[in-house]
């Protein structure tokens, strides 16, 4: 429940990755080999390859940046959760949920 009390703020904060990977910016282009057979029946279905592969992207970049901070930010938050087991959650009896 934490982690997804975490991953429903951050959306709030940054956003939804693969929205601002829609946003138009700056776009390059770029080359990638993908499966024949996968291209062509995505064409068939009216598929924009490009936002697809984009938005692809977007969502493994960002999965990828919050490994990086868990890990870069383990030793904080296993701090915190020592705290709060031994001390409780701090203001706890002002919560309203």
């Amino acid at each position: 429940m934490p982690s997804e009390l975490c991953a429903y703020y951050l959306r709030m904060f940054w956003g939804n990755p693969m929205q601002r990977a829609a946003r138009s910016v700056q776009r390059k282009s770029t080359n990638l080999s993908l499966d024949a057979r996968l291209i062509a029946e995505a064409k068939n279905l009216d598929i924009n390859i490009s936002r697809v592969a984009e938005q692809g992207i977007a969502q493994a970049v960002a999965e990828e940046k919050a490994r990086l901070w868990k890990i870069e930010n383990r030793d904080t938050i296993a701090s915190l959760n020592e705290y709060v087991d031994k001390h409780g959650i701090p203001l706890e009896e002002y919560r309203q949920f």
